[in-house]
Formats: C-alpha cells, structure tokens, sequence
C-alpha cells in the first residue's frame, strides 16, 4: 500500500471503531433510562425519534452502496444520469411522507403485521418471507459496495474483503440494536454529504483533472471503440422509462420496505415521521450528483479505466488517485458509513420481521418473550449477513441486486397496502391474490423478459396487482363477501 491508501486506511478503521463506541453508548444510554431492554427496545429504539434523526436515519438506511458506488459505477453506461437513482429516492421520500404518519399510527412494527390486520395470515405469512429474501439481496449489495472500497485499500482479494466486511457489520448490529444505529446515522449522515461533497471538489480540483471545466470538456468529447459520442454529461442518458421507473420503485419500495417502515414506526408521533421524510427527500436529492461526478472523474482521467466495461471500484479508485490522503480517508469512511448503516438497517429489518412475523406468531404460539426473542434477532442478523456475503460473492453489479430485491418485495404487496388504508371494499381474498400475482408479474419481468426497456419491474407488477385486487374485490363483494376488517389507527 502506498502512503494515501494507508492514511485513508487507517481513518476508516478510526471511523468503524468510534461508530461501535457510539451504538455502544446510546444502547447503554436507552437501557439506563428505560430499565429492562424489550426487544421493542432493541429493534425500534423505543419509537422515540425526533424529526432530524429520523430523517438522518431514513437518508442513512437508503443511501447504501448502490447510491455511492453503484451510481459511480453506472456512470460509463448513463453518464450524470445515473444520479436519477438517488434524485428518484429524494422525490420517493417526499411522495411517501403524505402516508408516512399512518405506519406510526398504525401500532405496527412490520409491513407484514400491517398486511395481516387488513388480509389475515396467507398475505402475512407470504409477504414476510418475500420481504426477508429482499433484504438478504440487499444486504449482499451492500457487502459488495464496502468490499470493492477495502480491495482498493489494501489489495486484497475480493472474496477475503467481503468477509471481513460481513463480520464487522454483523458485530456492529448485534451490539445495540436499532438505538445504536440510529445514533451512529447522526455521524454518517455528515461523512456522506458533507465529507463526499468535500473530496469531490478535492478530487475535481487536482491539477490532473483540472476542474470543472476541463473534466466536462474532456467528458463531453470522450467517444467509443465506434468513435460516437458517450454523452457522459447527459442527465437523460438512462431513458425516461427508467427514470420513471425509478420513481415508482421507491414510491412503492418506501412503504414496503422493512428497513424504511421500521424507521418511520421508530418515530415519536405521525407529524415526526412526516416532517423527517420530507427532510430525507431533500437531503437525497442535493447529494444525488456528488458519487456520479466522482465516477466521472474515475471514467474520464484514468487512462484505460473502463476499458472492459463499468468498474465497481470507479468511486473508491478516483479517491484514492485524486484525493489528499485525509479527505480521501473522510470520502471512503463516507461510503462505508452509508454501506453499513444500509446493512445494519437491512439486518435489523429481518431480525423484526422474523421475530414478529414468524417467531412470535407461529413458533412461540403467540406468546411474547422479550429474552428470548432478542437473542432470536441476534441469530437472524447473523444468518442474514451469511447469506448476504453469499449474494455478494456471486454478484457484481450493486444497482442491479438492489432493483431486484425492490421489486420482489414491494410489487405485490404496494397495492394491498394502498388499498388497505383507503379502500373500505376490498376482501381478503382479494389481497392475498393481488400479492402473490403482482410479485409473480415482477419475478417474470425480471427474469424471463430481461428487464423490457429498462422500465423497473415494480411498474407492471403493481398495475397488475391493483387490477387484481379491484376485480377480485368487486367479484368477491357481488358474492357477498364482506370486506376486509379496517386497521385501527391510534389517534395522536
């Protein structure tokens, strides 16, 4: 290793070890105050988050590896518009705010326990387990995006960086729980839009890319092995269909999605999450344009770099290359700040759902253990980071794990959900149905069609799951079959 790459070492394992000191203090801090620690306590931080931790939380649990390196990756094949992955999540938490304040109202811990008050147990059970094979997938992204960082750092081999990566961020959770990490976002909220905005004008400015200027020019005339134009700064360059596809990706993702449910449940009242999802939303959308200017740089000023196709590594390398070793340390404990909390949050999110959703319920015959179902949660982090480190070793490209674990998880169940709190007509049967077929439509999208015109497979699973669950409504009410019981919400 040379001098940066030690430094920038170094600061990184300085910045793991403060995260563990501060989830420690805030797991010790809750558990003074609220005597016993319940596995409430353990996985929702007590549902006590102010509006600023809660959107720092939000921001940190979704802005992950493909967000950083996956965008900076992204960019040899969409230029800046890659940056719509993030700009889609910024406008995703804005849209989702107007129903944000029903997940706390709704005494919930999981999006499958607010399926079964409305659909029963089939939807419960099933969206449970869709749900928890969507969070191993991104969990793996994650691993990915932290270990290209450490292979760039210290030369070692992929495989052995991810395992490393899995082990840390396993301990990390398993320590304080929720609290922890929440209180440990409050900092990477910083590192990530502060310490990245900082390196990349660090980066932008060396002598070697010779700023603003001389990057967009040199970018704006780069051609391929065919001589045409790459239009690495176009912002439309990934087609509308995908944009807008990204947008309805996280506006049905968000309220589907464990990790992001969880936060918005973990708030203090509905106004709170309200407010924090609205903040998070502007926070994303600002940060959007820093991971894909970086790898601009990486694409633009490294002879040869791109050659054989996107690099998982374009981020971390233009760090390392253009950065003075301390911001070059701060900018990649950035992005390992964001891979972990994303992580942890993933981790967290199917410790909760499986204690909840089918420990306690189906295992524990409905009895409640607070001992015994932390020590459950603890086992679940720990089999959800192996099969993530598996996903991880197989996989390459972190944008496409992510997009894959959204749709699988949320086409479906989006629509039940939506007609769960606004429509008074819909049955049971109706829902569970509009769940299994909508997840099938995305798997089939997916899978056997590739992706058709790049549009995120979320947008026809969740046409077809509503069409479903309104026809099989209508044909269920004509047969005289009552609705589905309403959620009860508390009143704050």
């Amino acid at each position: 290793m040379n001098s940066t790459q030690t430094t920038a070492l170094i600061i990184i394992i300085l910045y793991m070890v403060l995260t563990v000191c501060i989830g420690l203090f805030a797991s010790y801090k809750q558990k003074k105050n609220a005597g016993r620690k319940s596995n409430e306590d353990f996985l929702m931080a007590g549902k006590s988050l102010g509006p600023f931790v809660l959107a720092g939380t939000l921001f940190a649990a979704n802005t992950g590896g493909a967000s950083t390196t996956g965008v900076a990756t992204n960019v040899l094949n969409q230029g800046l518009s890659s940056a719509w992955y993030v700009i889609a999540a910024g406008i995703g938490f804005v849209l989702v705010s107007f129903i944000a304040p029903y997940f706390r109202r709704s005494s919930s811990s999981t999006v499958p326990e607010i399926i079964s008050k409305r659909y029963g147990k089939a939807s419960h059970i099933f969206t449970a387990f869709t749900s928890i094979a969507a969070l191993f997938m991104a969990t793996g992204a994650q691993i990915i995006a932290t270990a290209s960082i450490i292979n760039v750092l210290t030369g070692l081999d992929f495989k052995t960086a991810a395992i490393i990566t899995t082990v840390i961020v396993i301990l990390y959770t398993m320590i304080g729980g929720f609290a922890s990490v929440a209180a440990a976002n409050m900092m990477h909220v910083l590192f990530i839009t502060i310490g990245m905005a900082v390196a990349m004008l660090a980066i932008v400015n060396n002598s070697a890319v010779g700023g603003f200027g001389q990057l967009f020019a040199k970018a704006g005339a780069m051609t391929n092995s065919a001589g045409q134009n790459m239009d690495l700064l176009s912002m439309t360059k990934v087609g509308f269909p995908t944009i807008i596809g990204y947008i309805a990706m996280y506006f049905m993702t968000f309220p589907t999605g464990q990790e992001i449910v969880q936060t918005f449940c973990s708030a203090k009242d509905g106004k709170t999450a309200k407010v924090g999802s609205v903040l998070a939303g502007v926070i994303s959308a600002l940060f959007a344009l820093v991971p894909a200017i970086i790898g601009l740089v990486a694409y633009v000023c490294i002879d040869g770099f791109g050659a054989d196709g996107p690099q998982k590594n374009a981020l971390a390398t233009a760090t390392i290359t253009f950065a003075p070793a301390i911001i070059a340390g701060l900018v990649l404990s950035g992005i390992v700040a964001a891979t972990m909390s994303s992580a942890s949050g993933n981790m967290i999110g199917t410790a909760t759902m499986f204690t909840n959703d089918i420990f306690r319920p189906y295992i524990n015959k409905g009895v409640k253990d607070d001992k015994k179902e932390v020590w459950i949660s603890r086992i679940a982090m720990v089999i959800v980071g192996g099969v993530g480190l598996v996903i991880a070793i197989t996989a390459s490209n972190v944008i496409s794990v992510m997009m894959g674990a959204f749709a699988l998880r949320s086409a479906g169940p989006f629509a039940a959900f939506i007609c769960g709190l606004f429509y008074k007509n819909v049955t049971k049967r109706a829902g569970f149905i509009s769940i299994v077929v909508g997840t099938i439509v995305a798997a089939v999208w997916i899978y056997a069609l590739g992706t058709p015109w790049g549009l995120n497979a979320m947008v026809p699973g969740g046409i077809v799951a509503f069409i479903v669950i309104f026809l099989v409504s209508a044909i269920d009410r004509k047969l005289g079959v009552p609705a589905a019981p309403p959620i009860e919400f508390s009143e704050e």
